[in-house]
């Protein structure tokens, strides 16, 4: 430990560096230009083992819990709601999977933050810590790559029946 507080003051110390990652992380976020979330990118692209979806599906049931997670673009005035759907328009999914890009790479670089917990925490505390940042960040990660491989594919679908004659367009 590099720091050391009260119990009562690591307690609040902890709360606080917590709100401040969580908010700071997606205010920093919501600043950089979409075009720097590509879904073709590393960290975005799909995996093989992904299978369209399914593996989140069967492994992790994400249908029957996905809708309980907080959205927080609430919280922004510029933020881009992701509880449900708006549009029906390419234009809005395309939109919407760079905002999965986003939110996902926010999510990773909150969790990313839970070990300078230790810092000021004992090793136990620490851990906790970690944790916590684990199941408050990856199910919104898991949800975020989910809806992506979803969404990609009726980007897609839209383009190519934009591209066919009698295709409804938008």
């Amino acid at each position: 430990m590099l720091l050391t507080f009260t119990p009562l003051g690591t307690v609040v110390v902890n709360i606080f560096v917590w709100l401040i990652f969580h908010l700071g992380v997606a205010w920093l976020g919501m600043r950089m230009a979409p075009e720097r979330f590509k879904p073709a990118n590393w960290i975005f692209r799909e995996r093989r083992w992904e299978r369209n979806g399914l593996f989140y599906e069967t492994v992790f049931a994400i249908k029957t819990w996905k809708a309980i997670l907080p959205d927080g673009a609430v919280l922004f005035q510029q933020g881009f709601r992701k509880k449900s759907l708006q549009d029906s328009g390419e234009e809005y999914f395309s939109r919407f999977v760079v905002e999965t890009c986003r939110g996902e790479l926010v999510h990773w670089i909150v969790m990313g933050c839970s070990l300078i917990f230790f810092m000021w925490n004992s090793r136990q505390v620490g851990l906790i810590m970690v944790a916590y940042g684990v199941v408050a960040n990856l199910p919104c990660i898991l949800a975020q790559r989910y809806n992506r491989l979803r969404l990609v594919r009726v980007v897609e679908l839209k383009r190519k029946l934009v591209g066919k004659p009698g295709g409804r367009g938008r």
